[in-house]
């Protein structure tokens, strides 16, 4: 009797429990969400299409969305500086999150703004478990601000107010890297950390890499990937190319919209035996035009995973990657010869005169890279562990 008494108390308590196993509905708040300029936005964008192929019902709400759109919210200079990053702020709307989330299973917040916290705000008041990713670096908005990221402690002050504004209340925060997890916890970040990397797409697929033997092609196209903007330190790259022994052979493109974009344009055109390719490409278009080229830099110092470089590395392109403390792309490089101290024009000028020196070694590499990455950073598998830190996050409040 007491066995059946036992059984029947641990029936009850299953019961209680919610169906972690079957498909969830997900909501992703985010500022802008539906613009593909903006890597977050291209992040979120790729989470929700593979979590719907692995049966996942998604809600995605922020400016652009499709079906839970917002509104457009003006700060005055603020938003300015932001438009020329493809980013805007929305404006929070009660009605519309309760609308979006009437149902859900959990809501992930992916910027700590004040769209993201009120989202959280009514989520937890509908009983609705909240998770949220750490997708800004502070460093990003610091040098963006001109002179503010001369202040003593202005970046570990963002991290206080980020955590204060929103991430303190969340019990599961998504890292995309080693390096940015490192640096919430010795900001005083208590929440369970998940290392997730945010993926790259099936349509990003290796160049028929070139047979050995062949030399190094003329033009040999250089590629980068990145906001226009001090901390990713495209004049670095601009001037290495400047110094290299094969200046002349060398094709620049630079991918990516921002406030300094008519001052690289002018430099590449002052220093650049080429003329040198720079602005803003459609995201449809990356896979094949990542495939044209020959060798991928990123010159950046502030980086919490880099998208970009994934990508590069996805299309079959050896990367040459700046070594910065504040950087978690060089977690990428597979040898020395993908690295240089960051801000050094003079030893990335090496590095790419040494790849159009070997171009054995350049197709040899670049095949490694891509297999590397379709084994390690594929949506995929990073979507299959975001998952289990929703149910994670779900069965903690259940």
């Amino acid at each position: 009797m007491r066995e059946q008494q036992e059984d029947g108390v641990a029936a009850d308590a299953a019961a209680s429990q919610p169906q972690l196993d079957r498909p969830l509905t997900i909501v992703l708040v985010m500022d802008t969400i539906g613009n593909q300029g903006n890597g977050t936005s291209n992040s979120a964008l790729q989470y929700a299409h593979e979590l719907e192929r692995q049966g996942h019902h998604v809600r995605l709400v922020g400016i652009g969305a499709p079906e839970y759109p917002a509104r457009v919210s003006h700060v005055p200079l603020v938003s300015w500086v932001a438009a020329k990053q493809q980013m805007q702020f929305a404006e929070p709307s009660e009605t519309l999150f309760r609308t979006a989330f009437r149902g859900a299973d959990v809501v992930h917040i992916y910027l700590p703004f004040r769209f993201g916290r009120h989202a959280a705000k009514v989520a937890r008041a509908m009983g609705i478990p909240v998770t949220a990713g750490f997708h800004l670096q502070p460093e990003n908005v610091t040098y963006s601000a001109g002179p503010l990221r001369h202040v003593p402690g202005m970046s570990d002050f963002l991290y206080w107010l980020f955590r204060m504004w929103l991430y303190r209340g969340v019990g599961h925060i998504h890292a995309p890297t080693e390096m940015i997890a490192g640096q919430l916890r010795a900001h005083g970040y208590r929440a369970k950390l998940h290392v997730i990397s945010n993926g790259y797409t099936a349509r990003f697929t290796p160049k028929r890499q070139r047979e050995p033997g062949t030399p190094s092609p003329v033009p040999f196209r250089v590629v980068a990937s990145g906001r226009l903007t001090h901390e990713k330190d495209h004049i670095t790259l601009i001037k290495a190319i400047a110094r290299c022994r094969h200046a002349k052979d060398i094709e620049l493109t630079i991918c990516g919209t921002g406030p300094l974009q008519r001052y690289l344009r002018f430099r590449a055109k002052m220093l650049l035996g080429r003329p040198a390719s720079i602005g803003f490409h459609q995201n449809a278009d990356m896979p094949a035009l990542l495939r044209s080229c020959d060798l991928f830099v990123h010159p950046s110092i502030v980086d919490i995973e880099s998208l970009s470089v994934i990508e590069g590395m996805a299309s079959g392109l050896v990367p040459v990657i700046a070594s910065a403390e504040l950087s978690a792309a060089g977690q990428f490089a597979l040898l020395d010869k993908s690295l240089f101290p960051v801000r050094d024009a003079a030893a990335l000028a090496q590095r790419i005169d040494w790849w159009i020196d070997h171009p054995d070694e350049l197709a040899e590499w670049g095949a490694r890279y891509a297999e590397h990455t379709k084994e390690h950073y594929s949506v995929e598998a990073s979507v299959a562990k975001f998952v289990d830190m929703e149910r994670e996050a779900i069965a903690d409040v259940g």
